[in-house]
């Protein structure tokens, strides 16, 4: 069975921004979460090196930074703030956000940097694919049944 292995370390150094305030145990919750969306089993389109876990392990990790910085606390910077400022003002503070012109399913990967760059990467394994099915019996199209 090959599926990818979560290494908080490999991790942290990839996204070092980001485990300022994810410890391990918090990471791999999020690992285990990133499997939702990135699927980590055998039947998985992404590819997966028995021995470097790559590209699937890639994939992942930018799925846990994705929910990490989501779930980042106020304390460690986290605003709630979604999408792009569109516009800012100072004297009693306004702010405004704008997700802009996007798809709906790309607009909760957007949020951060590590979902834009997921949902960019993985683009094509949401494209359609067509395997047609055997047939089962010849098909002759001017030959008439009756």
């Amino acid at each position: 069975m090959t599926v990818a292995v979560f290494d908080y370390a490999t991790w942290a150094q990839r996204y070092p921004a980001v485990a300022l305030y994810t410890d391990a145990p918090l990471a791999a919750a999020l690992f285990a979460e990133a499997s939702l969306y990135c699927d980590n089993t055998d039947l998985s389109p992404i590819a997966c090196d028995p021995v470097t876990y790559q590209p699937r392990l890639m994939y992942l990790g930018m799925v846990v930074a994705h929910l990490a910085t989501l779930a980042r606390p106020e304390a460690a910077g986290g605003s709630g703030l979604v999408g792009r400022v569109a516009s800012a003002t100072q004297g009693s503070v306004s702010v405004t956000a704008d997700m802009g012109a996007q798809p709906r399913s790309a607009a909760w990967w957007n949020q951060t940097q590590p979902g834009a760059n997921f949902w960019a990467s993985t683009a094509r394994y949401r494209t359609f694919q067509y395997s047609p099915r055997p047939a089962t019996t010849p098909f002759y199209p001017l030959r008439r049944p009756w």
